[in-house]
């Protein structure tokens, strides 16, 4: 089995953080959690700021923005395959609307969403604040992985190499 690492101080989680969902861009974004099956969207991660806050625009009249409005509680779920990286985040999220970070977020890719461009007036911010999380990643690049996980296979011995870890913020 892999190394499991705690991350207790904030500095070192935000950094976690930061480096997977650079690596990810594309969060699945869990909302409405008290009912089944719980609402899934993709989002694209816009930042993770020095604070350890994940921002991302929406659309305000979403269903994901009404989630969020009606209970905050929401998990952020990454997923990296090809890269044997994934990370999954519990807090709380909260639909903002604050022009100026808008700006500073928006980018061209972000006109898929937004035809209008960064004035458009649908534009909502969700900055998601980070509880608690949990990560797996490989120490190793993934081809090393791919190699020993196949020679796992061959063998019948465990040869994971991957690293874990809590992440309380």
């Amino acid at each position: 089995m892999g190394d499991v690492k705690h991350y207790q101080r904030p500095k070192e989680a935000i950094e976690k953080i930061r480096d997977l969902a650079k690596d990810i861009n594309i969060a699945m974004l869990c909302t409405n959690l008290s009912n089944t099956p719980i609402s899934t969207c993709p989002m694209a991660t816009q930042e993770v700021d020095d604070a350890g806050q994940i921002w991302f625009l929406s659309v305000k009249n979403s269903n994901h923005n009404h989630d969020i409005e009606q209970d905050g509680r929401a998990q952020l779920i990454y997923a990296h395959p090809n890269q044997f990286a994934f990370l999954s985040l519990y807090g709380t999220a909260e639909i903002l609307d604050d022009r100026q970070k808008i700006e500073e977020l928006w980018s061209p890719e972000a006109k898929i969403w937004f035809q209008k461009g960064k004035d458009d007036p649908n534009i909502s911010l969700i900055r998601f604040l980070p509880e608690e999380g949990y990560y797996w990643d490989t120490k190793t690049n993934k081809m090393i992985a791919f190699l020993k996980m196949a020679a796992s296979l061959v063998t019948g011995k465990t040869m994971d190499d991957g690293i874990e870890g809590k992440l309380k913020l």
